[in-house]
């Protein structure tokens, strides 16, 4: 099977994007896992995943728990799922992912100043490359917020990158994955939640910084993005593309549907199945379009 710096490699050749989704329950990941290999099942090659833990999501799941967790789906159906340690604040937390055996780390440095963010960034690809080299290390530049929920307003500060930063980082921190702010946001306003409105992104410019950085990169934020967007993005070189949100509030409304039907089911597993049904019709749709599959 092949290495997640392998899968990178073929999607940025082929200018398709990776999907990368965000658990912090097993049922999550049911609805996920599933909905990728239930799609992939019709293809000649299953479509890889990324599994995002952040470091709240870690800390409810165990960091050492998620990583096996996610090997063993790995082993156990060959299939192409890989496990980032998503938006890591510090350098300690960084280490733990690293020994606990994920194959991305990101260190999210950026609402640092841009010199600070550099150099705890570089702190970062050492730290995780004396550990282990094949890991992957993705480092963050501009703002685009930090809540994947429904917020009121977008947040304050939101700054957008630009691609003399772009160089200047990736050269002196020496980062295999950048994640530049191009008009993406965390989380989702109320009317990007019932479709009404949808991010916009600037294709321009992550056209600007591809060219300029020659470097995988990922769209943080993803959720709520105009489908033509998501599509644009992937082909102009984003290689990997995040999606949480979208997730978390399909998992509420699957819940609040399964109490709606049986107030007095207590079984877990049973109340979860339709938040997991809800998962896997997202995940089965971005995947779709993230790779280019009519």
């Amino acid at each position: 099977m092949k290495t997640l710096r392998e899968v990178l490699k073929d999607a940025d050749t082929r200018r398709v994007a990776i999907g990368h989704f965000n658990i912090s329950d097993y049922g999550t990941l049911r609805g996920i896992f599933d909905g990728a290999r239930e799609f992939s099942k019709n293809l000649a090659i299953p479509l890889p995943i990324l599994i995002g833990v952040s470091e709240g999501e870690r800390e409810f799941l165990g960091v050492k728990q998620a990583a096996a967790l996610i090997k063993s789906l790995r082993e156990t159906y060959e299939y192409p799922v890989f496990i980032n340690a998503d938006h890591t604040h510090s350098l300690d937390k960084v280490r733990e992912a690293a020994e606990a055996g994920f194959d991305e780390v990101l260190y999210d440095g950026s609402k640092l100043p841009m010199e600070e963010n550099i150099k705890t960034t570089k702190q970062a690809v050492e730290i995780v490359k004396s550990i282990n080299p094949e890991i992957i290390v993705e480092g963050e530049i501009g703002y685009i917020g930090s809540s994947s929920e429904i917020v009121a307003q977008r947040p304050e500060g939101i700054q957008l990158s630009t691609p003399q930063e772009a160089v200047q980082f990736v050269k002196e921190t020496n980062v295999d994955v950048l994640a530049p702010a191009v008009g993406n946001m965390h989380g989702l306003l109320a009317d990007m939640a019932t479709g009404k409105i949808h991010k916009k992104l600037d294709i321009d410019l992550i056209i600007q910084i591809k060219e300029a950085c020659k470097i995988f990169m990922t769209l943080h934020g993803g959720s709520g993005t105009a489908d033509e967007d998501f599509a644009a993005a992937a082909k102009n070189g984003m290689t990997i593309i995040h999606v949480s949100s979208e997730l978390r509030l399909a998992w509420r409304r699957g819940m609040e549907q399964s109490l709606g039907k049986d107030p007095n089911e207590i079984a877990p597993y049973k109340l979860l199945g339709q938040s997991v049904d809800n998962i896997k019709k997202i995940v089965e749709d971005r995947i779709k379009l993230f790779g280019g599959i009519q």
